[in-house]
């Protein structure tokens, strides 16, 4: 890495010895391309100094020391040197001198020294306007990684004051990065928005991470619709699975979930629901559209293959899923399941009211009781009321009255406790009545 870059600044060194017009190209991602967005034909060339022999001399050295000997700090002292006869040099000469040190301190991960060095070399003027815009590109997307937005920002505008041409597209993006760090959301949306239509414009698809960048910032703007808008044309263009999910999780928000439901079956068709989160996201969805069978049937898959979980959320849901399809064989072992992980009594009393309509009268009394063991019930009553009705259909009529009379004493459930009561009575004087005349006889 450090030969070839010093190599590139030995060949450059050579070319500005020969001409005074010529800058030296960054290491940083900044190149001739940008400062190519330049038209300098429409501009006038720059009076600058020429880089004398005996400096370019102490450049080449130094570069020889970083370079063949790999010994950095011999580099940076031969450059001091340089450094401490600056007076005697010309605007040109330091501007290549402190670019040298932006290398040499880049590629040895010193990046606040780096930084310090090429701030200094468009601080020399008049140097090249060409090298000026190169150094300021860098400078941009340094202080951008460094976390500068401030100085990334001022060192674009510097650099788009020199510029006679449009603004480029790199270099609206990196202001919209700047801006976005900054939580300058409204500007930074102009500017990556600007950059993808200048793109599309020529024809050219525009780059993933500037899609990423566009939603992030609608997103923090509030605006769901244009989130929704990008991630349409990110599964277009790029065809990922989170895409296609992210794209159905908007659709959600904006209160769109016939769309929501539409775009996670192709999701799924295509391969791209895998995750327990996405597996449950979408039983949710089919609960919620009335379809619960097939979101039963996507759990108890994701189950079996090890995908999703078997907590008490997942059989829960599951339970209540296969209920709601009137599957419920399937749904009471599940449900059993699930209340054993409960530490409240809530799912055993849900399970009681599904084993009473199933008329399993002695299971729903066994799952009534474990509730009322373990208590924290919303509607306690309702436990006793199941309790009571299940006793009645095993014709154990004054127990069933006692699990009654425990039900009255609920509000939620007092009403229909004392319907029940004034039935079970009646059927209670008439089991009597038919005992005793059999009796007898």
């Amino acid at each position: 890495m450090m030969r070839k870059q010093t190599n590139t600044l030995l060949s450059a060194l050579a070319f500005a010895f020969a001409s005074a017009t010529v800058s030296v190209p960054s290491m940083l991602v900044a190149n001739d391309a940008v400062a190519q967005e330049q038209k300098a034909s429409e501009k006038k060339t720059r009076r600058v100094p020429t880089l004398r022999g005996k400096v370019y001399e102490q450049l080449a050295r130094a570069q020889t020391a970083a370079d063949e000997a790999g010994n950095i700090e011999e580099a940076i002292a031969i450059l001091k040197e340089v450094e401490d006869k600056s007076d005697s040099m010309n605007a040109y000469e330091k501007a290549m001198m402190y670019n040298f040190f932006g290398f040499i301190y880049y590629n040895n991960e010193d990046y606040a020294k780096a930084l310090e060095s090429f701030a200094k070399v468009v601080e020399q003027q008049p140097i090249p306007e060409k090298f000026e815009m190169t150094t300021l590109f860098s400078l941009a997307q340094l202080n951008l990684m460094q976390g500068n937005y401030d100085d990334t920002i001022t060192y674009l505008e510097r650099w788009e004051s020199l510029n006679t041409g449009p603004v480029p597209v790199k270099n609206k993006v990196i202001k919209a990065q700047a801006y976005y760090q900054n939580k300058k959301y409204d500007e930074a949306a102009m500017w990556i928005s600007e950059a993808v239509a200048d793109h599309e414009a020529e024809g050219m698809i525009p780059d993933e991470g500037w899609l990423i960048l566009q939603r992030a910032i609608f997103y923090e703007l509030k605006q769901p619709q244009k989130v929704k808008d990008v991630l349409i044309k990110m599964v277009k263009l790029f065809d990922e699975p989170k895409y296609w999910i992210q794209l159905a999780g908007m659709y959600g928000e904006l209160g769109e979930e016939r769309k929501q439901l539409a775009i996670m079956e192709t999701a799924y068709q295509r391969g791209f629901v895998n995750t327990s989160a996405d597996v449950f996201n979408m039983a949710q969805l089919y609960y919620y559209h009335r379809v619960p069978y097939k979101g039963a049937k996507l759990m108890e898959q994701a189950m079996n293959d090890g995908v999703l979980e078997k907590n008490l959320r997942n059989l829960k849901f599951l339970g209540q899923s296969w209920s709601l399809a009137k599957e419920q064989d399937k749904a009471i072992p599940v449900m059993m399941q699930a209340a054993e992980l409960s530490e409240d009594g809530e799912l055993d009393a849900q399970l009681a009211q599904i084993l009473l309509n199933e008329e399993r009268f002695d299971d729903a009394i066994a799952a009534a009781d474990r509730a009322v063991e373990k208590g924290e019930l919303r509607n306690p009553g309702l436990v006793y009321l199941i309790k009571g009705m299940a006793l009645y259909n095993k014709k154990q009529y004054a127990l069933a009255l006692n699990q009654l009379a425990e039900a009255e004493k609920h509000q939620k459930s007092r009403a229909m406790a004392q319907q029940w009561k004034q039935f079970v009575q009646g059927e209670k004087r008439q089991a009597d009545a038919i005992a005793a005349e059999l009796g007898a006889s």
